[in-house]
């Protein structure tokens, strides 16, 4: 008999400030969060609901976490979503696979989560570097760009797969590796629309290094303009019992907080 699947929050209330904390995190439908790297269905169903519209045209390209993926099939938005690594792109089908069981057991729901007599919009996984054009996606074509990039080399993607920048330790180098990432999402991206990106900050020789306002000069640089500077707290973090003496011993404060960046296309 297959696994029972948690319904989506039938009254989702969408974030109205610029911080967002999610003490508890739901895994509903197929999301899980014993993966490390992928970012909270709060978040994602925040974004997509806040900057984007049904039928419209998405893209994430760092799927590593299909997140994005299971959210947009949820609330009827066409996704294209790329990573490097195949491993990434077989997981994020395989979490996607959930249309039978689904569809059986809430059939008595269905007016409620606005699904009855709708088709499933057309999510496609594909392998490609973010970094690089992808020649068959032309310009001002997608209505929202949303990512989760790795936070340099703090958690690996990959054990080794060239291009991955999760294996990337000096932060210049990074970079200038988003800076492609950027001026590839200015690209695809309509006039007028949003891009929205999640990055952490880092410690490097017990200083603190501004990662994400260093990834949002690079999204300024390329033409977007900032929309939304949002703090999202973190929460469970399985290392922090381990940091916490440490910080006093050594006497720094724990990095509990990540950007979420709004940009907009404006030109």
């Amino acid at each position: 008999m297959a696994k029972k699947l948690k319904l989506p929050p039938e009254n989702f209330e969408q974030e109205c400030s610029t911080v967002w904390s999610f003490p508890r995190r739901w895994n509903w439908v197929t999301h899980n969060s014993k993966y490390r790297w992928n970012w909270s269905p709060e978040v994602v169903r925040n974004l997509i609901l806040r900057y984007s519209k049904k039928g419209d045209y998405l893209l994430d390209p760092m799927i590593w976490g299909w997140t994005t993926a299971i959210e947009a099939k949820l609330l009827g938005r066409n996704l294209l979503c790329y990573d490097i690594n195949p491993e990434a792109i077989k997981l994020t089908e395989s979490f996607l696979d959930f249309e039978d069981v689904w569809l059986k057991q809430i059939n008595e729901c269905l007016e409620n989560h606005d699904l009855k007599k709708n088709k499933w919009w057309k999510i496609k996984v594909k392998k490609h570097n973010a970094t690089k054009k992808n020649k068959d996606l032309k310009d001002e074509s997608i209505d929202f760009v949303l990512m989760h990039p790795p936070y340099v080399d703090i958690i690996k993607y990959s054990d080794w797969i060239k291009g991955d920048l999760s294996h990337i330790h000096n932060l210049d180098e990074f970079c200038d590796e988003i800076e492609k990432v950027a001026k590839e999402s200015f690209r695809v991206l309509k006039k007028w629309w949003f891009c929205a990106v999640l990055m952490w900050d880092t410690r490097r020789e017990k200083m603190y290094q501004p990662l994400a306002f260093k990834t949002m000069e690079r999204f300024l640089k390329v033409g977007f303009a900032l929309k939304e500077d949002i703090i999202k707290v973190q929460h469970n973090c399985k290392a922090t019992w381990f940091w916490v003496q440490k910080s006093k011993d050594y006497n720094f404060l724990l990095i509990m907080h990540e950007h979420l960046f709004i940009f907009k296309k404006l030109k």
